[in-house]
């Protein structure tokens, strides 16, 4: 099948968790906001949500269409993608714990960005700096350690098993750590370096997804937007306490 993917064209975003694992697979998909033509570009993304028959719209990118399917939301979109491409078992109660560590990411997605958003996304992160430093303190002292803590955890319980977190192939999990793992070295170097030792499970696992043949390829070619001040994770030295 021939996956289109919409997402904003200039920012890894949400979007690249997605675009993660139809590299990995090998999928044939087309990233559609960064081509040009009618159905396109920003275009597209516009028409899809305008258009798409009652009851069924997403809320905002990324979606994947699949055939007639229009699926949003990353965890969702992850989900319906984890058996059509091999990346997540075949057992029922992996694929809902999958599911869950995925939602579970996509938490700690959302207070990433809240921090150098805390007030509003309309503002521009001038108008909210001295609000995002005092959440920061906060975010990188208790929050980041929480969030960490509970995925070293269940890659140490693996320990002898597999480098995995579902086991002894690589999963959409797997490769969404490995996306988390970049960001935060890219947006809080200072405190990921202090931090890093404590959490050798998971910088073994985002070494072992980088690399992988398909992830390594991409991550060298163009299609791999870099970190920016754009997107989720940003780079703002007076937050890296």
């Amino acid at each position: 099948m021939h996956y289109e993917l919409y997402y904003w064209p200039n920012i890894q975003g949400r979007g690249e968790f997605v675009r993660l694992a139809l590299e990995e697979a090998g999928a044939d998909y087309s990233d559609m906001a960064r081509l040009e033509g009618h159905g396109k570009g920003i275009e597209g993304i516009v028409q899809i949500l305008e258009n798409t028959k009652p009851g069924s719209p997403p809320f905002a990118p990324p979606f994947l269409k699949a055939g007639k399917l229009i699926i949003g939301q990353t965890a969702n979109i992850l989900q319906f993608l984890g058996l059509r491409l091999g990346l997540v078992p075949t057992a029922n109660s992996k694929q809902i714990w999958a599911h869950q560590l995925q939602l579970t990411i996509a938490d700690f997605v959302s207070e990433i960005h809240d921090v150098h958003h805390p007030i509003a996304g309309s503002l521009y992160y001038k108008d909210q700096k001295r609000e995002a430093r005092r959440k920061a303190v906060y975010f990188l002292k208790e929050r980041v350690p929480k969030y960490l803590d509970y995925f070293e955890r269940i890659l140490i319980s693996n320990t002898g098993k597999s480098p995995y977190t579902l086991g002894r192939r690589l999963s959409y999990v797997d490769l969404s750590l490995f996306q988390i793992i970049a960001g935060l070295r890219y947006a809080f170097p200072k405190k990921m370096k202090r931090l890093e030792s404590s959490y050798l499970g998971l910088v073994m696992l985002h070494d072992k997804v980088a690399s992988r043949p398909n992830i390594a390829a991409y991550l060298a070619s163009e299609r791999r937007i870099p970190f920016n001040e754009y997107g989720i994770f940003r780079h703002y030295p007076e937050l890296d306490a």
